[in-house]
Order: structure tokens, then sequence, then C-alpha cells
């Protein structure tokens, strides 16, 4: 299968605002990127669905949407870094994490039926965030080293089925020549819309997830 001239729809992000008056709430805002960023996530996967790729088993799709959200937040961490002060920055990526946990096990549930769901996503999380942490971010993009991690570990998740393995071969093209830039620009969108961005402390990179 090859990638070449295949091209990558636009993604319509979930309402940004409300009609509710008055400061939002870290919480609040935090549920809002936590809400766009599943659905990114989502119309990736199937927008690789589409492409031709294969996903073999709930636990395979689970596994590349969980290493697609810890892409796309290290990204929304890295956006609002620099822009609001370090401890609101810390407590709505955290929020935002807790809500995206929340979704997942959600999901899983539904899938898979009871069972632990939420700490080893965030486990993963975390250990993601440590990953990306070793990569530059000029202007809160991502650089090359960091889309080829990226698109690696995605490919590592995509190539765990043998049966898939033939129609999976071009996922690191896929990922770093049409997926990754469209979340890129995605993510920036969605943080220029929805956070009232404040001061800086100039403190550091966070790792969010408890």
């Amino acid at each position: 299968m090859s990638i070449i001239g295949s091209s990558r729809p636009s993604v319509a992000l979930v309402k940004t605002r409300w009609r509710k008056k008055g400061v939002r709430t870290l919480p609040e805002l935090a549920g809002i990127l936590g809400a766009n960023i599943w659905k990114i996530a989502l119309e990736v996967f199937k927008h690789m669905e589409k492409e031709g790729f294969r996903f073999g088993s709930d636990r395979m799709v689970t596994a590349v949407l969980t290493e697609f959200i810890a892409f796309l937040v290290q990204l929304a961490d890295r956006s609002v870094y620099g822009k609001m002060a370090e401890a609101d920055r810390a407590t709505l990526i955290g929020e935002m994490v807790r809500h995206l946990a929340a979704t997942m096990e959600n999901n899983q549930q539904d899938l898979l039926g009871p069972g632990e769901y939420r700490k080893p996503f965030i486990d993963q999380l975390n250990a993601r965030f440590g990953d990306y942490a070793g990569f530059d971010y000029p202007g809160a993009a991502p650089d090359y080293p960091c889309l080829c991690f990226f698109a690696a570990r995605v490919s590592d998740a995509m190539v765990s089925d043998p049966a898939a393995r033939g129609d999976n071969k071009w996922v690191v093209e896929q990922m770093m020549d049409i997926e990754a830039p469209e979340m890129v620009l995605l993510v920036k969108k969605l943080i220029d819309k929805a956070v009232d961005l404040a001061p800086s402390d100039g403190a550091g990179p966070t790792n969010p997830a408890d």
C-alpha cells in the first residue's frame, strides 16, 4: 500500500466556547481540551483505517490511541508553556490527563468488560512524557527526531499483530508526512481558541500525570 496522493481531511473541533459568562475554571477548560484531544485521536485513527491500515484487535486500537493521545497532550503542554502561570499550567494538563483517563477507562470497559484501565493508561502517558521531554520544540512544534520517535512508537503498536504487518508497513511515512503535521496544527488551533492565556512564571516543562 502506498500513501502517495493521500490527503488529510480537516477535523472540526468540538465546542470550545460556551454561552456561560465569566472566567472558565481550569477543570472546565481541561475538560474542553481533553474532549478535543480524544476527538482528534479518534479522527486520526478513522482516517488511517480509510487509508487501508489495519487494526487487528481492540487492544491494538487502544495501544495506538494511547500513543496518539500522549503525543497530543505533549503538544498541548508545549503550546501553553510560557503563556500561563506554571502552577496553572500544571493543573490544566493534570486535569486534562485525568479527563482523558476517565474517557479511556469508560471506553475500555465498554469494549473489554470490567478491569483496571486507568492506571496503565496514565503510566504509559507518564513514560511517554519522559521520552518526549528529551526533544526540542521550536515554536512549540516538535523537531524531526521527535516526529521520528512518535512515528516509530505508533509503528511498534501496529505491527504487533503479525497478520497486519504487511498492510501496516507504511505507518512511519503516514505518521510523519500526513497525520503528525495535522495533529500539530489542530493542537495549535485548539489552544489558540480555548485558552485565555495568562503571564508565565518562566518555569520549565511539567510531567502532568499523577
